[in-house]
């Protein structure tokens, strides 16, 4: 089988919703709308070009951090593998639906601020301190000897995430 990869740049339409497959497999799924827009050299405004609807599907490690990170509304840009699923409504009515498995999902930060979590995987984090001695801020002290949670480092911005800004 072919794969088409492709990178969409979009907006959430719906909340995504996480669910736990009869094997035990986590997924999460979620529909994106992409806009085209192009510019009218008469009018010297933007117009939009036709919208893109499909429903996006993550796996494995990426069902937490889209779970925990991603809501109806956020800009997002994603990557990943583009289907064609064709099935029958209840009226049987064919249908076809574009789905992308993703690869990998993130904010659109040209059009909202974000704040980042990273999760570690049982490996050392590099902290980018040269020498590390006493006193030193670590992965698991932070700053000034402070306990945090081992599985998720931050960002230096303690600041509060703006998901949204239009």
């Amino acid at each position: 089988m072919y794969e088409a990869v492709a990178t969409v740049v979009g907006t959430v339409v719906t909340e995504p919703v996480r669910r736990e497959l009869p094997s035990g497999e986590q997924m999460l799924s979620f529909r994106l709308a992409s806009t085209a827009r192009r510019l009218d050299r008469e009018t010297g405004e933007w117009v939009d070009n036709g919208t893109l609807f499909l429903t996006v599907s993550c796996w494995r490690r990426l069902v937490a951090g889209v779970d925990a990170s991603i809501h109806r509304g956020d800009p997002v840009i994603v990557q990943g593998q583009l289907r064609s699923n064709e099935y029958h409504t209840r009226e049987g009515a064919q249908r076809r639906d574009l789905e992308m498995r993703a690869h990998t999902l993130g904010p659109d930060l040209t059009r909202c601020t974000a704040r980042v979590e990273r999760r570690r995987t049982g490996h050392p984090a590099t902290t980018g301190n040269i020498s590390a001695g006493p006193g030193a801020a670590t992965a698991e002290t932070g700053a000034a000897g402070e306990l945090k949670d081992p599985m998720v480092e931050q960002s230096a911005r303690d600041e509060e995430p703006v998901n949204a800004d239009v």
